[in-house]
């Protein structure tokens, strides 16, 4: 009888197993295969260093970026998430254990006796419970795989915003100085236009040239006045921005080179199959796809009975506690089965397939934005190389233009209007040089940050590496 008793109970489970939905992979049309090389055919398996802003070579900024992963309320933030999802972990952890409660219940009634008589009577009953849900089919252990695979998701977030902030603060220091330079061009240019403007209002007071002349030299010597005010204040926002990203309240930023000197690092390139393990953006999205396996594992074992285990023992005592008590234990056991729940478990997987899904397909788009941006990057390093070229060579120009404009007005050959056309066209190209010069610079730093920053793998609790 107990042989077939047994029997009857597999068979039972065996019909609820039959219930339960099939799994369902990812999308195919999630997944994604990394080129071969890059479109300008560069491969190489280059190694970033993690502190790759040590490469510009400016001791100020190295000590801004410090400052900013110290003190960034995003990277806090993030920091602050990782702690909750390891806390998660715990508590999905828990649901597996035994639970132990002390338990402590009392009674007082008074009644009628068999003799007629009222009775009074106190009753007090201690004791310790002890229940566990047993995890036969393995529910509760994958909600703790997705806690986990959540937590180092979290690492990753975190690594993510760290790399952020600190190619952030890089290129909001090279917009500063790249103010900087803006700001002394334009006040060398100011003295150069006063001079001008102090001859040509010499000139046109003895009728050497005229006054249409005059006030030409007048409004552009204005025009450049007029920029200095606005560059100042540029100044002091963009040191506003950086004193944000480094935490603190808005005060002067202290600079290192000037961004002439500022040193252009060696280009890094690496194979693009290595990008999808050197982005903690993209490990990220991978983790949340792998959650969500888990999370799918658990709620189709949902469909599979549920066994519990409950425990009692204490101690009666009856109307003094000097008597001698009573001992009452307990012991059971319960199996639920779900036989109509109407459609609840079954929307449930439903539900967390989909949400599955759209982790898969947000991969994808992790991914295909990341190729997108190293690319891009890498087109600039030589693109904005051959535009700098370019820059040097009319300014070496438009320099020797302005001398010959001088001369030819000083000897009387040609109006101040030529000379003044000079000047304007060379200051004009000066700013695009540094404007130039400074894309090219943020450029780098966007590259870094494509390829990843040298970020290495998150590890999970127990020391075991993500992959």
């Amino acid at each position: 009888m107990s042989g077939m008793r047994h029997a009857a109970a597999a068979l039972v489970v065996l019909a609820l197993a039959g219930c339960m939905p099939a799994d369902v992979p990812p999308p195919a049309s999630a997944a994604i295969t990394a080129p071969v090389a890059w479109r300008d055919g560069a491969t190489g398996s280059a190694t970033i260093d993690p502190h790759w802003w040590e490469a510009f070579n400016d001791p100020k900024l190295t000590g801004l970026i410090e400052r900013a992963l110290a003190r960034n309320t995003d990277v806090l933030s993030a920091a602050a998430r990782v702690q909750e999802a390891q806390a998660t972990i715990r508590l999905a952890r828990s649901a597996a254990l035994p639970t132990l409660d002390a338990v402590g219940g009392g009674q007082r009634q008074r009644t009628l006796g068999g003799t007629g008589a009222a009775a009074a009577s106190t009753a007090l009953q201690p004791e310790v419970q002890l229940n566990w849900q047993v995890d036969l089919f393995g529910r509760l252990s994958r909600l703790t795989d997705a806690a986990r695979l959540r937590y180092v998701a979290s690492q990753a977030d975190r690594d993510a915003a760290a790399l952020a902030v600190s190619a952030e603060v890089a290129q909001a220091y090279i917009g500063l100085l790249a103010l900087d330079a803006q700001l002394l061009v334009s006040e060398q240019t100011v003295t150069s236009r006063a001079e001008a403007l102090r001859l040509a209002a010499d000139q046109a007071r003895v009728g050497y040239t005229s006054q249409f002349e005059l006030t030409q030299a007048e409004s552009e010597y204005e025009a450049v006045q007029q920029s200095i005010p606005q560059l100042r204040f540029a100044i002091q926002a963009q040191e506003n921005v950086l004193s944000r990203l480094t935490g603190d309240l808005p005060g002067a930023i202290v600079r290192g080179r000037d961004l002439r000197d500022f040193s252009l690092p060696a280009v890094p390139v690496t194979l693009p199959s290595d990008l999808l393990r050197r982005r903690p953006d993209i490990a990220s999205a991978e983790l949340a796809v792998a959650a969500g396996d888990a999370t799918l594992a658990s709620d189709r074992a949902a469909f599979l009975p549920q066994v519990a285990i409950s425990a009692a023992l204490g101690q009666l005592f009856v109307n003094a506690l000097d008597y001698d008590p009573v001992t009452v234990w307990s012991l059971g056991g319960s199996v639920l089965a779900p036989i109509f729940a109407g459609g609840r478990l079954t929307a449930q997987v439903d539900a967390t397939a989909a949400q599955r899904d759209q982790a898969a397909f947000a991969y994808r788009g992790t991914v295909l934005a990341a190729f997108a941006e190293v690319e891009t990057a890498m087109t600039g390093i030589t693109r904005y190389a051959e535009q700098i070229e370019r820059l040097h060579n009319r300014l070496a120009i438009l320099q020797h233009s302005v001398a010959l404009a001088t001369d030819r007005y000083q000897g009387g050959y040609a109006s101040y209007l030529e000379q003044l056309d000079a000047q304007r066209n060379l200051y004009a190209t000066e700013l695009d040089a540094i404007s130039v010069r400074q894309s090219q610079l943020e450029n780098i730093v966007t590259l870094y940050r494509a390829l990843g920053g040298g970020w290495q793998g998150a590890v999970l609790t127990d020391g075991t590496a993500r992959r």
